[in-house]
C-alpha cells in the first residue's frame, strides 16, 4: 500500500482479543510493506558494517605495500558507500510509509466502529478515551510497527557480523560473538519496570487532559459560579504529578540507555586489550585487529534499534490495548440488516414501554426520571436496542433493518447535541429529504437572534450562513446551541424525528415559538419529544407518561393535568396529591391559557422552583399584589 493510494479500501477485521495480537495483525496485514523495509534495511545496515571489513584490508595493503590491494580497498569502500546511502534513503522511505499506513488503517478501523456503534460507543467508552485512542495511540501503534523491521534488520546484521568475525579472525571473533548477546539483551530487565513508569505518566497525563478538557467545555459555567480558581489549582495539581512521573520514567530510560552506550564501550575496550595481546604474540595482523576494532565500533549502530524497538514496544502496547478494547465492541444486533433496504413507515411502537407514537402526529413523552426518558430516547432509534424487544416502525422491527436504512428512518437528537467546527453552511449540510429548506429549519428553531450573533462575530461573512462555529459551539450560549442543533434536525426531516428536552436551554417565550413552529414545519410527520415543559405538552397531539419504564398514562396534557396525579407531580414538581388548589390557592397560567407550568397563589406556593424563572416570579408576585389589594 502506497500512501497516495490511502485510504484503504477495506481496513480488514482486526484480531481485537489483546493489544498484543491486535499488533501482530497489523503487522501480518502490512507483510509486504515489512520484507520491502528489511530488505532495504539489510542493505544499509550490511553496507554500514562492511566498511570496517574494507578498512582493514586497506591498512593491511599499505603495511605490505600493495597498490593493487589498496586500490580494490577504496573501490569496495565506494561501493560500501554508496549502498549505505541508497539503503538508508529507501530504508527511510519505507519504514515512514509502514508507519503512515499502519495509522492510517487503525485510524479508518475505529472511524468505522464509531460510525457503526454510534451513541453507544461513548456509553461503553469515555468520549476522551476514543479521542486519546484515535490520536497518540495511532502514532504510537504506528512506531512499533514501522520499528518491527528496522530491528529485524539490525537483528540479522549482528548475526551476520558476529559469524563473519568468527570466520574471519575465529580469536577476537568469539570474544565479540560472547559479548554482543549480552550487549543486546543487558536492559531487558529493566524493561518491565520502564513500561509501568511509562504507563503510570500516560495514565497521570490522560487524566490531567480529561480535567483540562472538562475545564474549557464548563468554562462559561466555572466564570458564573467563580470558580476558575479552584480548578486551576487542580489541575496544576494534577499537572505537577505528571511532571513527577514522567521524571520518574525518564530516569528509567535514561538508566537503559546508559548501559546501551556503556557495555559496548566495555566490549570495544576488551577487544582493543586482547587484540593488542595477540598481535603482540604474532597470532594475528595489524589489519585483522583493524577491522574487528571497526567492526565493534560500527556494531554500535545497528545496537541502538534493540533500545528502539524496546521504547515502540513499551509505548504502543498499552495503546493497542485501548485500541483493541474499542474495536472489540460490538453492536447487539446485525448491521447488515435481515430486511430491504427501504425505510418504512407508520406508527412507531415499543413493546418494552408500550409506548405508541401515531404516524403523522406529535407525541409528548413524560418521564419523571431523565436518565430513563434518555434511555428510552435511544431504544426508540432501533437497531442499537440493549433491552427487550426491538422497536418497531411500520410492523418491521428496526434491528431487521440495515443500519443506513434504520438511521434514515429515525433520527434521535439527544439532550447533548454537539456542534462541530466550521461555517453554518456546513454545519447544515447534512442528508435530507429537501422537502424542508434551510430557512424553514432555521425559522421554526427560532435561530433569528443566533444568525444576527454570528453575522456580528464574524469580521470576513458578510453572510450569516458563511459564520464561523468554534469546536462544540462554544462562543454560543447553551440555548443557541441547542436552537441550531434543533435546526440541523428539523432540516434532516427523517420519517421519524426524536427529540429529548429540545428547549431545556432557552426561554419561556422563545420555548412557546418553537413548540408552535415544530407542529407546524413536522406537520404529517412523526415526532416524539421528550419534556416536562407545559408549552411543549400543550402543543402534543398526545402525551403520554412513562412510570417505572413502562406507559402509566395517555392523553392530552390538560386532562392528564387535573385527572392524573404522577403526571401532574412531574409537569408542576409538587408532591403527589397537592396539584389541586386548595382553599386560598388557585391554579395561574400564562395570559394566553395555559401554556406554562402551573403555580399554586398562596403562603405556601413553590414558585421559586420553576424552571421559567425570575420573570415568572415576579409575574406571579404582581398578581398576588393584586389579589391583596382587592
Amino acid at each position: 500500500m502506497r500512501i497516495q493510494d490511502l485510504p484503504y479500501p477495506d481496513p480488514g477485521v482486526p484480531d481485537a482479543r489483546s493489544g498484543p495480537r491486535f499488533l501482530w495483525w497489523l503487522g501480518r496485514n502490512q507483510l509486504g510493506g515489512q520484507l520491502k523495509s528489511l530488505a532495504w534495511g539489510l542493505l544499509h545496515f550490511v553496507a554500514v558494517s562492511a566498511q570496517p571489513f574494507c578498512v582493514g584490508y586497506a591498512v593491511q595493503a599499505v603495511v605490505d605495500r600493495s597498490g593493487s590491494r589498496l586500490a580494490l580497498a577504496g573501490g569496495l569502500m565506494a561501493l560500501c558507500g554508496a549502498a549505505t546511502a541508497v539503503g538508508d534513503t529507501f530504508l527511510h522511505r519505507a519504514a515512514v510509509t509502514n508507519w503512515i499506513t499502519a495509522a492510517a488503517r487503525v485510524q479508518q478501523l475505529l472511524a468505522r466502529k464509531a460510525a457503526r456503534l454510534g451513541s453507544a460507543l461513548t456509553r461503553r467508552v469515555a468520549a476522551g478515551e476514543v479521542v486519546a485512542v484515535s490520536t497518540g495511540d495511532v502514532e504510537k501503534i504506528g512506531w512499533f510497527v514501522e520499528a518491527v523491521s528496522r530491528f529485524s534488520a539490525a537483528a540479522l546484521t549482528v548475526l551476520l557480523v558476529c559469524v563473519g568475525l568468527v570466520v574471519y579472525q575465529p580469536a577476537l571473533g568469539v570474544v565479540v560473538a560472547v559479548g554482543l548477546p549480552v550487549v543486546a539483551f543487558a536492559a531487558l530487565p529493566l524493561l518491565p519496570p520502564a513500561t509501568r513508569r511509562a504507563d503510570v505518566q500516560r495514565e497521570k497525563a490522560g487524566r490531567a487532559t480529561e480535567l483540562a478538557s472538562d475545564t474549557v467545555a464548563g468554562l462559561r459555567v466555572l466564570r458564573g459560579i467563580g470558580g476558575e480558581d479552584l480548578f486551576l489549582d487542580r489541575y496544576r495539581s494534577a499537572s505537577q504529578e505528571v511532571r513527577h512521573a514522567a521524571v520518574r520514567s525518564a530516569r528509567m530510560w535514561s538508566l537503559i540507555s546508559a548501559i546501551q552506550v556503556l557495555l559496548p564501550g566495555l566490549l570495544l575496550i576488551a577487544v582493543v586489550w586482547y587484540g593488542v595481546h595477540l598481535a603482540r604474540e604474532g597470532r594475528i595482523s595489524v589489519g585483522e585487529l583493524v577491522t574487528v576494532y571497526s567492526s565493534v565500533m560500527v556494531l554500535a549502530y545497528p545496537l541502538r534499534h534493540f533500545e528502539e524497538i524496546a521504547m515502540a514496544y513499551s509505548f504502543s502496547r498499552p495503546s493497542a490495548k485501548r485500541a483493541a478494547r474499542v474495536l472489540s465492541l460490538e453492536r447487539l444486533t446485525d448491521a447488515g440488516g435481515s430486511r430491504a433496504a427501504d425505510a418504512p413507515s407508520g406508527d412507531l411502537d415499543d413493546p418494552a414501554t408500550g409506548l405508541l407514537a401515531p404516524a403523522g402526529r406529535l407525541t409528548a413523552v413524560v418521564c419523571g426520571d431523565p436518565d430513563t426518558a434518555g434511555r428510552l430516547a435511544e431504544r426508540l432509534g432501533g437497531h442499537a436496542s440493549e433491552e427487550g424487544p426491538s422497536v418497531v416502525l411500520g410492523g418491521v422491527p428496526l434491528d431487521e433493518l440495515p443500519l443506513d436504512s434504520a438511521r434514515a428512518a429515525v433520527l434521535v437528537q439527544d439532550k447533548d447535541p454537539v456542534l462541530l467546527s466550521g461555517s453554518l453552511r456546513d454545519l447544515l449540510d447534512v442528508p435530507a429529504s429537501g422537502q424542508v429548506s434551510a430557512a424553514a429549519a432555521l425559522g421554526a428553531a427560532q435561530c433569528a437572534d443566533v444568525l444576527d450573533a454570528l453575522a456580528q462575530g464574524s469580521l470576513d461573512a458578510d453572510d450569516p450562513m458563511d459564520a464561523r462555529i468554534t469546536e462544540r459551539g462554544r462562543s454560543l450560549s447553551g440555548g443557541q446551541r441547542q436552537r441550531l442543533a434543533l435546526a440541523r434536525s428539523l432540516l434532516t426531516d427523517p420519517e421519524v424525528l426524536v427529540l429529548d428536552e429540545p428547549t431545556s436551554a432557552v426561554d419561556s417565550h422563545t420555548e412557546a415559538r418553537i413548540a408552535e413552529g415544530v407542529r407546524d414545519l413536522r406537520s404529517g410527520r412523526t415526532t416524539v419529544v421528550f419534556t416536562s415543559s407545559p408549552l411543549l405538552l400543550d402543543r402534543a397531539d398526545r402525551v403520554v407518561l412513562v412510570h417505572d419504564g413502562e406507559v402509566a398514562a395517555v392523553g392530552t396534557h390538560r386532562d392528564l393535568l387535573h385527572e392524573e396525579p404522577r403526571y401532574r407531580a412531574v409537569v408542576t414538581r409538587e408532591p403527589d396529591g397537592e396539584g389541586q388548589a386548595g382553599p386560598g390557592e388557585r391554579q395561574v397560567g400564562e395570559r394566553r391559557g395555559d401554556e406554562r407550568r402551573p403555580h399554586r397563589v398562596g403562603a405556601a406556593a413553590p414558585v421559586a422552583e420553576d424552571l421559567a424563572g425570575l420573570q415568572e416570579l415576579e409575574e406571579l408576585q404582581e398578581l398576588q399584589e393584586i389579589e391583596e389589594t382587592a
